[in-house]
C-alpha cells in the first residue's frame, strides 16, 4: 500500500477517483466524457453552480462575496490582487513568511509600492512573526495563512485594521475559518479542495472596481464574477472533481469534522517527532502547521537511510523542500489517520534498528 505524504497535487478520496474516472468515459449516462462537454452546456452548468453552492455552505460564504474559478494557480493571483486592488500611487503591506509569501510581494511591487511590515527569514522561516504595525494608508494586508516549505501555519488572522488578503492554497478547507474576516482569500485547488488546474476566490465585491486601473478584462475579479466563472473556457474536469470533492466533505459533516480529523493526525505525528531522539521538528511549536508537518535528523547518512525504510514501507513524497531538507510530512484533508500511523510505525522502527 501506498501512503501518499506528496505537498502536491494532493491525495484525494478514493470515492472521488472512481466517480471522476466514470465521468471520462460516460458523464452521468450523457454518452459524453466530462473531457468534452461543453462549457456552456447545461449539464456543465449544473457542476460549477454545485461547487459554487458547495463552498458557499461549506465555508459560510457571505452573499456579498463573489465565489470564482479561475485558472493561473495562487501565481496569478500574485499579480491579480495588486491589479485589482492597488491604486495608482498605492501601497501594500505583505508579512514574508516564505517562498510564496516573497513571491507574493515580489509580483505585487511590479505594479505598485510594497512594504513588508515583518519577516522570518532571519530564521529561515521557522515561525510566524507576531508583532508587526501595518501603515494604515495601505490598500491592503496580505499574508500567507499556510507555509508548505517551511511548516508554519497562521491560525488567527493578524489584528490588522485593513482590507486583508490571505493566500489559504494549502490548508483552504481544512479548518473553520470566518470569511467575513477577510476581504479576498484565493486557493490553488490541488492540496485539499481538488485536482491542478483551478483556483477558487472569495472576494467582497464592495473592494473591485475601486484602483482606477485600466486592465486587461481576463485579470479583472469583476468580469469574472460578471460571467459566473465562464468569461473563458474554465477547467472543465478540474472543477467537476472539486465539486465531488466538496459533497465528499459535506458528507462527512464539513469542515468542523475535518478540522478535528487533521488536529488529530497532526499531533499524532508531532508526538511522535517529540518522542524519538533520532527526529527534531524544524517550525517553532507554536506556529507549527496542521497541514506540513517538516521535520530533519543528525546526519545526512541518517536522514538517507531513513528515506531508504520510509520508501521500502510504501512513504511516497516525504523528502523535504531542498530550502528545510531532512523530511516533509502533507497531511490534507483526505489523507487517512491509518497512513499517519503507517509513518510513526516506521519512525519507531528506524529507532529500534539504530538502536541495535
Amino acid at each position: 500500500m501506498k501512503h501518499n505524504f506528496g505537498a502536491g497535487p494532493c491525495i484525494l478520496p478514493q470515492e472521488v477517483f472512481q466517480e471522476a474516472s466514470q465521468a471520462v468515459i460516460d458523464f452521468n449516462n450523457t454518452g459524453l466524457s466530462i473531457l468534452e462537454i461543453s462549457h456552456r452546456s447545461k449539464e456543465f452548468e449544473q457542476v460549477i453552480q454545485e461547487a459554487e453552492a458547495l463552498v458557499r455552505e461549506l465555508m459560510d460564504v457571505p452573499s456579498d462575496y463573489s465565489v470564482l474559478f479561475l485558472q493561473g494557480g495562487a501565481s496569478q493571483q500574485f499579480a491579480m490582487v495588486p491589479m485589482n486592488l492597488l491604486p495608482e500611487g498605492g501601497k501594500a503591506a505583505y508579512l514574508d513568511t516564505g517562498v510564496w509569501a516573497t513571491k507574493a510581494a515580489k509580483e505585487a511591487s511590479k505594479i505598485g509600492q510594497v512594504e513588508i511590515v515583518a519577516s522570518s527569514s532571519d530564521k529561515n522561516y521557522t515561525y510566524i512573526p507576531k508583532e508587526f504595525s501595518v501603515p494604515a494608508d495601505a490598500a491592503y494586508f496580505h499574508y500567507t495563512s499556510n507555509n508548505t516549505i517551511y511548516g508554519t501555519e497562521v491560525f488567527e488572522k493578524p489584528n490588522v485594521n485593513l482590507p486583508t488578503v490571505v493566500d489559504m492554497s494549502s490548508d483552504i478547507l481544512s479548518r473553520v475559518i470566518n470569511v467575513a474576516d477577510y476581504d479576498l482569500i484565493y486557493a490553488g485547488a490541488q492540496k485539499n479542495m481538488g485536482p491542478a488546474g483551478v483556483t477558487l476566490v472569495l472576494v467582497k465585491n464592495d473592494i473591485l472596481g475601486k484602483t482606477g486601473r485600466i486592465m486587461p478584462s481576463i485579470f479583472d475579479y469583476q468580469a469574472h464574477a460578471k460571467a459566473e466563472s465562464l468569461y473563458n473556457t474554465p477547467p472543465v474536469f478540474s472543477i467537476y472533481v472539486s465539486m465531488l470533492n466538496l459533497r465528499w466533505l459535506k458528507e462527512k459533516g464539513g469542515i468542523s469534522v475535518i478540522e478535528q480529523e487533521n488536529i488529530i493526525k497532526s499531533r499524532a505525528l508531532y508526538d511522535e517527532i517529540e518522542r524519538n531522539p533520532y527526529f527534531k521538528g524544524t517550525a517553532n511549536e507554536e506556529d507549527r502547521s496542521r497541514m506540513n508537518v517538516t521535520f530533519v535528523m543528525d546526519t545526512p547518512e541518517q536522514e538517507a537511510a531513513f528515506l531508504k525504510l520510509a520508501q521500502e514501507r510504501g512513504m511516497v513524497g516525504i523528502k523535504g523542500h531542498r530550502s528545510v531538507g531532512g523530511f516533509r510530512a502533507s497531511i490534507y484533508n483526505a489523507l487517512g489517520i491509518s497512513s499517519i500511523n503507517a509513518l510513526v510505525d516506521v519512525m519507531k522502527e528506524f529507532e529500534e534498528l539504530s538502536n541495535k
